[in-house]
């Protein structure tokens, strides 16, 4: 069976409160979908909570890897791998893309490259929100599968405020 894959896209302002909902969603996809290979960002508290979330993980399926997506090429700008990442992931086409279009540019490459998405889009302002939408029409083209812990966050905020 070939690897599957999952991105991360969030608000970089994301709370800590969200880390157990991430872990949920990566441990379903593990479970459910045999997702092996999780890409993460480093620009962002969500991010920052994604990787945190599948360091976590590791401990339990020591088979799952974690990839830090670089937008720039790592000759021109050098990267330490943080503990707990297997490796570090330039995205095909990136030697050519403008700096200030970078991180923009992977986003989207890491969007059409995965499997699965896993987003944290709770409002329109920003970039995340820009990205989630672009991975909802590709999701209706049957090209990514996509979580949005941000509704789930709603909808437990709904149950809860009926109890």
């Amino acid at each position: 069976m070939p690897m599957r894959t999952c991105f991360f896209i969030g608000h970089r302002e994301t709370s800590r409160q969200i880390l157990p909902s991430i872990i949920e969603a990566a441990e379903g996809l593990i479970l459910e979908e045999q997702v092996s290979d999780f890409y993460a960002g480093g620009y962002g508290c969500f991010d920052q909570l994604a990787g945190e979330a599948i360091i976590k993980l590791k401990k339990d399926y020591p088979n799952i890897r974690l990839f830090l997506v670089l937008p720039y090429h790592p000759a021109n700008r050098p990267v330490h791998v943080p503990p707990g990442y297997d490796d570090t992931f330039y995205p095909d086409g990136m030697e050519h893309v403008y700096p200030k279009y970078a991180i923009a540019t992977a986003n989207r490459k890491m969007i059409d490259k995965c499997d699965f998405l896993i987003a944290y889009a709770r409002h329109t302002a920003g970039n995340a929100y820009h990205f989630f939408e672009y991975a909802m029409r590709q999701e209706k083209k049957g090209r990514i599968h996509i979580e949005n812990l941000a509704e789930k966050e709603r909808a437990q905020k709904r149950e809860d405020a009926v109890k």
